[in-house]
């Protein structure tokens, strides 16, 4: 045999064979990653300029038109939907008004979908603002809101005045009393109004406590016939003080068929 023909034999018996499927096996993924990059990266390019088209508004949003929520994200740049700034459209929502959280998603090709949930306003804030569920303060106006409880206090103290309304009011429900009104002064002193006129001064410690003496001793208060009781005094360790108010004419001929 010729010497060149055993070589070439020698080397083939010798040859690692899972070696070379396993570099010709690697040569073949890189090549088709490379591939795949370049036709991505093409795709990219032919569609980077592909625009938003559809806005879609979701939740139930009750005080803030769709019309509005629209035209606040148009403020953003809607050219390309690649380069949409999400977080930018949703502070662009966020700034209306009666918006609490906003959750923003883009959809391929040309949609953006948002979804809105609103504040619940449960009572008004220093007669301007409005105060949500939270006891956070918002300012928005409407003029579905009806029969809202009125509060007041200092700047910071929006949830400690939330949550002592709810505490008292819940109090005063069970003996058929209503709250309709509750201010916290700059000295952190408590005031009280229900809705039948009567203010209760609680002072600045043992709220519960105060307000508590005064559903004890009211029934007694109405059997008085000529009058009405106005302001009852309760920063006292023990006992109170009441003033009354007399009734007109038309209130004594009601109290006297009651």
């Amino acid at each position: 045999m010729h010497p060149l023909l055993e070589k070439a034999q020698q080397i083939k018996l010798n040859l690692n064979w899972s070696l070379v499927f396993g570099v010709s096996f690697f040569l073949i993924v890189v090549i088709g990653l490379v591939q795949i990059t370049t036709g991505v990266s093409d795709w990219l390019v032919e569609n980077k300029d592909a625009q938003i088209k559809h806005l879609i508004v979701q939740g139930q949003p009750k005080y803030t038109e769709e019309t509005a929520i629209i035209k606040a994200i148009k403020q953003a740049d809607l050219s390309s939907f690649f380069e949409l700034d999400v977080k930018h459209v949703q502070q662009l929502v966020q700034d209306l008004p009666w918006v609490a959280t906003v959750s923003v998603r883009k959809q391929w090709p040309d949609t953006v979908q948002v979804y809105v949930v609103e504040h619940k306003a449960v009572a008004h804030w220093n007669s301007d603002l409005l105060l949500n569920q939270s006891g956070q303060a918002f300012q928005a106006s409407s003029d579905k809101l009806h029969d809202l409880p009125q509060l007041y206090g200092p700047e910071g103290s929006e949830k400690e005045a939330w949550v002592a309304f709810k505490q008292f009011d819940e109090m005063l429900k069970v003996n058929n009393l209503t709250l309709s009104s509750l201010a916290l002064s700059e000295r952190f002193s408590w005031q009280l109004w229900l809705d039948n006129g009567i203010r209760l001064d609680l002072g600045r410690k043992d709220k519960a406590k105060r307000v508590q003496r005064f559903i004890d001793v009211y029934p007694r208060m109405e059997q008085r016939a000529d009058a009405q009781v106005d302001t009852i005094d309760l920063r006292y360790d023990t006992g109170l003080a009441v003033s009354f108010k007399p009734l007109q004419e038309e209130q004594l001929q009601n109290k006297s068929k009651a």
